[in-house]
């Protein structure tokens, strides 16, 4: 019988290549006690080689999620989104939230034997905020333009600034993307923080990085010196966390089913539906933007508000979705998933498929011929647009990508998709010259909007440029009044349903597989394990 999926539906509220490789590369795991063995984790993560080994510069939630056993944050998130101390013991939020002040442990060592205090918490976020560091995601969080600096008060006591009111600050400030690098690495080292790897990637966390060979594993070995883990967690109850690079599913599948592995995460649906009933399987709905498909509107067609309403109206989002991953994944109506704070279900059911109308908006746009392929016309040109995908596309995207095609072509609308290396693909996305592109982007904080839809948003793949969106954006960033940014972003989901630069498809979820090894597997609010606790047999 398949494994039945636990599906965690959060309280609050993408991408890798590389060679498979064999089973007989993976290690089995460990059969000692609690306080030794070995924790074997298989994830996809090839991309982490091309660069991404650093969360303060990486987009990549895979970053995240590996180097979250290094590199501790001030704060952290509770299940019920509220926030306890960490590396700060407490904090003070100006009334206005243009500051915060924390307090922090005096007690915490980075790996190297440096100290933690107010000067690493600065020496991290200047580093972040440093134009030539390049760290588009952690630099947006840590307020962008906005961010005044980090200034030292005391040994361990910081205050972080911003020029306007910033209310999204502790989400972020809870999260690896503003977690903290030894300050002697950061001296020595900061250029080689992407490729990551011993006496380089070095935090505070429970884990040391002490193996890395790209493309097939990382090795941590716990640090026994940590005591200052959130919820009072201390040294790990394992010796060793092998993460085991796997791009092919199956392969991850295979060794967490044969016990060559003790989890397996970055699942697909189709996959983790047919796993024996021995492995638990976690299907954790990821919070932020859907994935989506991102509609150029200053490249092509899609500059015709009523060109890019009849795509969106054209595509049957939920056969496809259902087919395609077994009813695992929900249908997506909104650009915030239903597990993100200010999610408006209104939007439930409100741009149903419906070829007609795709007709009725094509015809008034005014491509009303067909060509011999059935493809519409006007002033001699097709209706035809170019999608590009970061390679590699996994299985199920790829089918949904043909549905999609086959759907539009239906009404004579024809997409071509281009799966490109990650060189090529840059190459037309940083000067927009394509159609449309795909990802999802996790985030708890509604925030995670303004990168995507504000003028200067450095995710803003359909380049929209409207004063009154900027403006929503800017109010939501800057009031932490609870009611008042509910209204900003559900005035701004409201937008995008009509206006249709983004056409989300489905919520996707982090599905691991845990075989009977491991006990007290926790998982953050992204769905990405977390092993404080966690014992192994």
């Amino acid at each position: 019988m398949p494994a039945a999926f636990t599906r965690r539906i959060l309280p609050v509220a993408a991408l890798a290549m590389a060679t498979a490789l064999a089973l007989s590369a993976c290690a089995a795991p460990g059969e000692e006690g609690a306080d030794g063995g070995e924790v074997v984790w298989a994830i996809e993560g090839a991309n982490l080689s091309a660069g991404h080994m650093d969360p303060q510069t990486s987009q990549l939630d895979v970053a995240s999620m590996v180097q979250r056993v290094v590199l501790d944050s001030l704060v952290f998130q509770e299940a019920d989104g509220s926030f306890s101390p960490w590396l700060a013991t407490d904090w003070t939020v100006a009334e206005d939230a243009t500051s915060y002040t924390f307090q922090l442990r005096t007690d915490v060592t980075f790996h190297d034997g440096e100290p933690f205090d107010a000067e690493a918490v600065k020496a991290n976020f200047d580093r972040i905020a440093d134009p030539e560091t390049a760290s588009a995601q952690a630099a947006s969080m840590l307020g962008g333009e906005w961010y005044a600096g980090t200034e030292v008060l005391g040994e361990y006591e910081v205050q972080v600034s911003f020029s306007q009111p910033y209310a999204p600050f502790l989400q972020a400030a809870s999260t690896p993307l503003l977690g903290f690098y030894s300050p002697a690495v950061l001296e020595s080292s900061a250029d080689q923080l992407k490729a990551g790897g011993p006496d380089i990637t070095v935090g505070t966390g429970p884990f040391v990085l002490t193996d890395y060979t790209p493309d097939q594993e990382i090795v941590y070995t716990r640090n026994d010196d940590y005591a200052w883990g959130p919820d009072d967690a201390g040294a790990a109850q394992f010796e060793t966390l092998r993460v085991e690079i796997l791009p092919e599913a199956s392969v991850r599948a295979g060794v967490v089913e044969s016990g060559e592995a003790d989890l397996a995460s970055q699942l697909p649906p189709n996959i983790a539906s047919d796993l024996s009933d021995a492995l638990t399987v976690e299907s954790l709905e990821y919070p932020g933007l859907p994935y989506s498909l991102y509609l150029n509107e200053k490249y092509g067609v899609f500059a015709d508000e009523k060109v890019r309403q009849a795509f969106a109206r054209g595509i049957d989002v939920d056969a496809a979705v259902e087919e395609i991953f077994f009813g695992q994944f929900p249908r997506a109506w909104s650009i915030l998933g239903s597990t993100t704070p200010t999610y408006d279900a209104s939007l439930e059911g409100s741009w149903p498929f419906d070829q007609e109308e795709a007709n009725r908006l094509l015809d008034e746009a005014g491509w009303t011929q067909r060509d011999s392929d059935g493809i519409r016309m006007k002033d001699g040109k097709r209706l035809s647009v170019r999608w590009i995908a970061w390679t590699p596309v996994p299985d199920d995207r790829a089918a949904l990508g043909n549905a999609i095609q086959s759907d539009l072509a239906e009404v004579g609308f024809e997409v071509k998709r281009e799966v490109l290396e990650p060189g090529a693909y840059n190459e037309q996305y940083g000067p927009k010259t394509f159609d449309l592109t795909d990802w999802g982007f996790s985030g708890v904080d509604p925030d995670l909007l303004r990168s995507h839809l504000h003028t200067d948003g450095f995710q803003n793949a359909s380049q929209v440029s409207d004063a009154e969106i900027d403006a929503l954006l800017e109010q939501g960033v800057g009031t932490t009044d609870r009611d008042a940014r509910t209204d900003v972003y559900q005035q701004l989901q409201q937008w995008n349903a009509e206006y249709t630069a983004i056409v989300p498809l489905y919520s996707p979820s982090l599905i691991t597989a845990v075989n009977d090894t491991v006990h007290d597997l926790a998982y953050d609010l992204y769905g990405r394990p977390l092993f404080y606790g966690t014992t192994v047999d």
